[in-house]
């Protein structure tokens, strides 16, 4: 979170620990606290490798979580 702490507002911020906590606590999947990640990531001007990070994209695209109606 040290890329994004100057742009997010203090809602943003307590929002980014809550959703981590909650993960932590296995209240949340891990697909969660990442998209919250890279939907920050991806409004603000952060580095390029920032978001290239093998975190952020943790399983192939064929692996991912999915949820079917």
């Amino acid at each position: 979170m040290d890329y994004l702490k100057k742009y997010l507002d203090s809602h943003g911020k307590r929002e980014m620990v809550e959703v981590i906590d909650q993960y932590r606590q296995e209240f949340l999947p891990l697909v969660v606290p990442i998209t919250l990640l890279r939907h920050h990531l991806n409004r603000h001007p952060v580095p390029e490798w920032v978001k290239q990070q093998t975190y952020l994209n943790p399983y192939p695209r064929e692996l991912m979580l999915r949820t079917h109606v």
